[in-house]
């Protein structure tokens, strides 16, 4: 049986931070990170982003070459899943069959996409966009001369997608069962902008509206029927409905969790000697007003990581980062500072007719997130408001003649 004294288990984002931080800590010890995917680690935003524009490599995307992880003594097992895990033993089994023995071990095994539960979902054509193997699978299909898609889903990886497939000259129907896109991240007025952002480039994108099943021929999507009976033509459906967190090894061996695994502030679960990061890990956030959450960021990954690294090295220090959160659409720019969650009152600085404001949301009278659209100055001096919780009069954050650094 294989041992190492540090086991991860995921090769994504946060599962690859953790072995950086770890070497970057002074750990000495054995570390081991076990991946689903036969690739290198690589950093997964860019597939519904540059990459599925064709604008980047997916040599760019990777976070090391086999050369660095060599290196750092890190060993990578690709192409294998972690099935079980004994936290009595300290012992992962792997779904090849092979068994490893940890000294500590750090879950970091993400998500896995949503699937559709509808007639038609298993066709070919219908595709999601969490891997290389997915976005390869879409390009592979535009290839085959695919130029019709449904996009089922209005958050950031439909939204993502469908700017993406636009710029290819797709045409493009955007389904979302709730009443505007990005409901459950943004205030409205963010979803105005963004859909008619979207509309504006020919993308067809209708809310409210449920699909009721995906239509095929000889095995292939031609098209999606929704609730009230309407056929949209299609050779291809994107879906974007969200994830669901891959815990349950850790689970069936007794880590307490429902929405993910529950992690403390130094990213520990309940079982000894485990830690879980990134995707799959809800915590409370020293921005989330009390409620344990995930957060699904290569911000909050990366954060995590190095957390349980300290932890397991012996210098403890609490997960207290800012939340911060990017996406690419056409050619504007979105970044986010902070948790809106829980706001009741919200002020837009600036003028979105000009492509460039940001939207300020305030809890009780303190400032706790920024979404800036083509506003990186207001990003960059907002995070000081939300790290203060500033309170500030809604009049003196909308003047674009004051700057929000004056304000802090």
């Amino acid at each position: 049986m294989r041992h190492a004294d540090v086991v991860i288990v995921g090769a994504g984002q946060g599962g690859a931070q953790a072995a950086i931080a770890l070497r970057q800590q002074g750990f000495e010890g054995s570390v081991m990170i076990v991946g689903r995917e036969a690739e290198l680690p690589y950093t997964r935003p860019p597939l519904s982003k540059g990459y599925l524009a064709r604008e980047e490599s997916f040599e760019r995307l990777l976070l090391s070459s086999r050369q660095a992880w060599a290196d750092r003594n890190v060993t990578l097992i690709l192409g294998e899943s972690v099935v079980a895990v004994d936290s009595h033993t300290h012992c992962v089994e792997l779904a090849g069959g092979e068994a490893l023995r940890y000294g500590k071990l750090i879950w970091s095994a993400g998500g896995e996409p949503r699937k559709l539960n509808c007639p038609g979902s298993g066709l070919y054509g219908v595709f999601s966009l969490r891997t290389r193997a997915d976005a390869d699978a879409l390009l592979a299909a535009l290839d085959a001369g695919a130029r019709r898609a449904v996009i089922v889903g209005g958050g950031f990886i439909g939204l993502e997608a469908a700017a993406q497939l636009r710029k290819l000259g797709v045409a493009v129907t955007l389904l979302e069962t709730l009443p505007r896109v990005l409901a459950r991240v943004a205030g409205p007025e963010l979803a105005a902008f963004f859909a008619a952002e979207h509309r504006s480039h020919g993308v067809d994108l209708r809310t409210g509206v449920a699909l009721e099943s995906i239509q095929g021929e000889n095995g292939r999507v031609v098209g999606a029927r929704l609730g009230d009976g309407t056929m949209l033509p299609a050779d291809l459906v994107i879906v974007g409905i969200g994830i669901l967190p891959c815990v349950h090894p850790l689970r069936a061996a007794g880590a307490q969790g429902e929405n993910g695994v529950d992690v403390d502030e130094f990213c520990r679960t309940s079982l000894a000697d485990i830690h879980a990061i990134g995707d799959c890990a809800a915590h409370v956030n020293a921005f989330s007003h009390g409620a344990r959450i995930r957060l699904e960021s290569i911000q909050n990954a990366n954060g995590m990581a190095t957390v349980a690294a300290r932890a397991i090295c012996g210098t403890p220090l609490p997960y207290t980062a800012t939340p911060w959160f990017w996406s690419g659409q056409y050619d504007l720019k979105l970044q986010t500072i902070g948790l809106s969650m829980g706001y009741d009152q919200s002020v837009v600085r600036g003028n979105p007719a000009a492509r460039s404001f940001s939207l300020i949301y305030l809890r009780q009278e303190r400032v706790v997130a920024l979404d800036c659209v083509n506003a990186a100055r207001d990003y960059t001096q907002g995070r000081r408001l939300v790290e203060a919780r500033a309170s500030i009069a809604l009049q003196a954050l909308a003047d674009t003649t004051i700057a929000l650094k004056e304000l802090a």
